[in-house]
């Protein structure tokens, strides 16, 4: 049975029950703030168990993309070494929203894994929570009662709160599970020792393929259990385990998953993938599980990128990098060559890579050329101060300066002792594991936050209600409340039964403005500094130091948006609409958005375009953008429209992002403008009146960023160049053409420039012709003598410094020299060494330099044979070269 087979029989398994397959949500995590990516096939689904939100059906089912590298769940560092862990897999999950409990989800997947999949009755074995003191939770007996005639006691294991709680967080719903694991041994092995004994021991034969989780309680902040009004099931088995199982294969990457992708690996390479666990080996294994993470990550919206998500991308690709330029001699870009088999694969099941695989290959390339680069240049870096270790008897690099190379040139750590050990050096790793913790902890210091429990003071599960679309001032009630403590002080998220307020989403900064509240004592005006989205709940968040009784006593709430700020927004979430069209139309079809910013200030728009956009371009997209504001084209807002027929109208949907069964559609002109959108527009294009361009330029590979305003902000831009042009026609006593003016001065000046140029190097030379005259010569104490030059010059700049010095070189034989100048009140420092003491008296220019500069209050460095330095202190001048004399003695 091929993976594709099998992902089919379990998805039409469940449609069978009455179960309705739903796609799978990005790898990115949205409106999800303890989430960075979708980690586990429930967490699309977490608003529904949390009672904020209605689900499609009571019965769903799917295979989704999850992603495993960061925070309480990360594999990463176990990909490659095992058969079994991954960085991005599939899986697949059936759930019960308060429709059937552990009977049916027991026997069912029972019956698909023995009676679909044929998997053998005597090699599975089952586990069920054996209950917890500490929490007062009993033993599961319900579930021990259902499987005992299905499996068998002997076959049942009783599991403690680790491998048999299920928790989604620090708090919310949660509930025991039952585990199903697959003994894959041989035969003999299993005669030996009994694959019971084995469950939950980390044998690679003997895994976990499906968790069966029962929600019934809830993990209040204080710890403490509440039962749930509706009881949930969520299970999730791993697809590429399940596969491993079903073709009776003792790895996972020695399935059809995998199989392909290690193909290409072998073509490119020229090696041959033997399944052990050689470096070789584990670089193939490696490379083909990140490319999955960093290919569908891509496809998905997130570009590499140097901060949370994105430089998690960009740590995996650089991972994968380093195994195959370290272990399989990669030494061009290939993780780039792997994306059209991988797109083709699951084209059926994940179309969006297919769709933009072009686009996600480049990104990987250019990600590819760039670190390929880096990994030059830290390997340079890496002799340097191995280089210098040796020199001064040292063995051992420090793990600070590990930690610097990793940190700052994004240098493996591991790569840095492969070096080390085939230098005859080792890496001080306690010391590295040190900075790497310390650096943990001052992030999870800087994001550290905690809220409280939800203060329910009206039906919560009723939900709440967004009516910003058509009003910004609403009579409401507070469904609940809770306090916050962050980085920002003590804050209130408040939940309205009908809110006004947008939040933050698509893009678009949260709604700001004021709730009145009405009480026993009278009215209270609570400050809205901000609305966000958590799951898909309109939270408002209010400063406050006790806001509890004014909350909980109110008997009458008015919500008011900060009216004049949604218009300056909405003006340029239009305008970002009308900019987004323009923009396909002058550039290509290619173009999609890649992220963006709307807020009452400017706009900024991310989209995929592999060059920069001239000035010609700009100028006529802006051209369009204003023309079609001055057309003043209504705004047609569709709400609830079937997904197919928004399709159809030929709207623009995100990759990336996961919309529902309906949308709604915003149009400005069916010829030119029709977007799948969330946002808040204007009435009409005219209400924008300007649109001006302030930037253009590249945010990451095969991104470019434009930015922009519009209305007050745009005429303010306006009046600010035109003050400038004014200023520039009084200082030049106003001429006819401020243009060319200009440019005649920018001539004259590039002429003078030349001529103090040429003057410069003829006083350099006359420094040189007169040092050359200094020579002078040093015997050698074993060996042949050298030249020496150690003296004080009067050059312009530091790059005179440096050009004197390699003019003196390429005159005069062996020649070692130390020279300093002040440049404008700012000493600097050269040395120069010729090979005889580099390695005859393994001497540094490097070294030498960094102890002058201590005459000066500075610091350098370089290369072995030539290095510089600068510093504050200019009168310590003549003390550095003394020294520096002393040196070349």
């Amino acid at each position: 049975m091929t993976s594709s087979e099998i992902r089919r029989h379990f998805l039409q398994f469940f449609q069978d029950k009455q179960h309705l397959i739903v796609q799978s949500a990005p790898l990115v995590a949205k409106n999800d703030p303890t989430l960075m990516f979708n980690n586990s096939g429930m967490a699309q689904f977490k608003d529904f168990f949390l009672g904020n939100g209605t689900p499609p059906a009571r019965r769903v089912a799917d295979t989704q993309k999850c992603l495993r590298v960061s925070g309480k769940h990360n594999d990463l560092e176990d990909v490659g070494f095992d058969t079994y862990h991954h960085t991005m897999f599939e899986m697949l999950g059936n759930w019960s929203f308060g429709d059937y409990f552990k009977k049916e989800a027991i026997e069912w997947a029972w019956e698909l894994l023995t009676e679909v999949y044929k998997l053998p009755k005597d090699r599975l074995y089952v586990s069920v929570f054996g209950g917890d003191e500490t929490d007062g939770v009993a033993f599961d007996q319900e579930a021990f009662d259902l499987w005992k005639p299905i499996v068998g006691e002997d076959r049942i294991i009783y599991g403690n709160k680790k491998d048999n709680f299920w928790e989604m967080g620090e708090t919310g719903p949660c509930g025991p599970c039952s585990e199903i694991h697959v003994d894959l041994r041989s035969p003999d092995e299993v005669a030996e020792t009994p694959g019971k004994d084995l469950v939950n021991a980390d044998h690679p034969q003997v895994v976990e393929i499906w968790n069966l989780v029962f929600m019934q309680f809830n993990r209040r902040a204080d710890g403490s259990l509440d039962e749930l009004p509706a009881r949930h099931v969520d299970t999730g088995m791993g697809f590429e385990r399940l596969c491993m199982a079903i073709q009776g294969k003792k790895s996972n990457y020695d399935t059809d998953v995998f199989t392909g992708t290690i193909q290409v690996i072998e073509e490119l390479s020229g090696l041959t993938y033997g399944g052990t666990m050689s470096k070789q080996d584990v670089a193939m294994r490696v490379i083909a599980d990140h490319i999955r993470a960093v290919a569908f990550a891509i496809s998905d919206g997130l570009m590499p990128g140097n901060a949370k998500a994105g430089y998690v991308i960009r740590r995996i690709l650089r991972r994968a990098i380093r195994y195959g330029y370290s272990y399989l001699n990669l030494t061009e870009p290939f993780m780039t060559k792997l994306v059209p088999t991988l797109a083709i694969q699951f084209a059926e099941v994940f179309p969006d890579l297919n769709a933009q695989r072009d686009f996600v290959a480049t990104v990987i390339r250019e990600e590819e050329i760039a670190f390929l680069r880096t990994l030059g240049t830290g390997l340079v870096r890496v002799d340097q101060i191995i280089n210098e270790l040796q020199a001064n008897s040292q063995s051992e690099i420090p793990g600070e300066t590990v930690f610097e190379l990793n940190d700052t040139f994004g240098f493996p750590a591991d790569l840095t002792a492969l070096i080390a050990r085939e230098k005859g050096l080792s890496i001080d790793e306690a010391g590295f594991q040190k900075a790497l913790q310390e650096q943990k902890t001052r992030s999870r210091k800087d994001a550290q936050a905690s809220a409280g429990d939800w203060i329910e003071l009206n039906d919560a599960n009723a939900g709440s209600r967004f009516v910003g679309y058509d009003e910004t001032e609403t009579q409401t009630s507070i469904l609940k409340y809770r306090t916050v403590q962050n980085k920002q002080g003590r804050q209130y998220q408040i939940v309205l039964a009908e809110t006004p307020f947008y939040a933050e989403s698509g893009g678009q900064v949260g709604d700001t403005g004021q709730l009145v509240l009405t009480g026993p004592d009278g009215q209270q005006t609570i400050r809205i500094v901000d609305t966000k989205k958590e799951n898909d709940l309109s939270v408002l968040i209010a400063d406050g130091a006790d806001l509890d009784e004014a909350l909980e006593s109110a008997t009458m709430v008015n919500a008011q948006v900060d009216g004049r700020r949604r218009m300056e927004i909405a003006s340029n979430h239009t305008a970002t609409h009308l900019l987004h069209a323009a923009l396909r139309e002058v550039l290509g079809t290619h173009v999609a958005q890649k992220g963006s910013y709307v807020g009452p200030d400017s706009l900024r728009f991310d989209f995929s375009h592999f060059s920069k956009v001239d000035d010609a371009q700009l100028a006529k997209v802006e051209r369009i953008v204003n023309t079609k504001i001055r057309e003043d084209i209504r705004l047609d807002e569709q709400r609830n429209v079937p997904i197919e027929q928004a399709k159809g109208m030929g709207a623009t949907a995100l990759f990336g992002e996961k919309y529902g069964d309906f949308v709604r559609v915003i149009t400005f002109d069916p010829g030119y403008s029709v977007e799948l959108c969330g946002g808040t527009h204007l009435p009409s294009t005219g209400h924008i009146g300007l649109f001006k361009f302030t930037s253009e330029g590249s945010v990451s590979t095969g991104v470019r960023r434009i930015e922009a305003v519009t209305a007050a902000g745009a005429g303010q831009l306006v009046n600010e160049q035109m003050a400038v042009v004014s200023e520039l026609k009084e200082l030049l006593k106003s001429p006819k053409d401020v243009v060319k003016a200009v440019q005649t001065l920018l001539d004259e000046r590039s002429a003078l420039q030349k001529q103090i140029d040429a003057l410069q190097n003829e006083k350099v030379q006359q420094i040189k012709n007169q040092l050359l005259e200094k020579v002078e010569s040093v015997n050698g104490d074993a060996g042949p003598g050298y030249s020496r030059i150690v003296e004080r010059v009067n050059v312009p700049n530091a790059d005179a410094l440096k050009q004197l010095a390699y003019d003196l070189k390429a005159k005069i034989d062996n020649l070692a020299l130390v020279l300093g100048a002040d440049i404008n009140g700012k000493p600097q420092l050269a040395v120069m060494l010729p090979d005889s003491l580099i390695e005859g008296k393994k001497m540094n220019a490097g070294q030498i330099v960094k102890e002058l500069a201590r005459n000066i209050k500075g610091g350098g460095g370089g290369q072995p044979f030539f290095a510089t330095a600068g510093g504050s202190d200019a009168s310590g001048l003549d003390a550095a070269l003394a020294q520096g004399r002393e040196i070349l003695a």
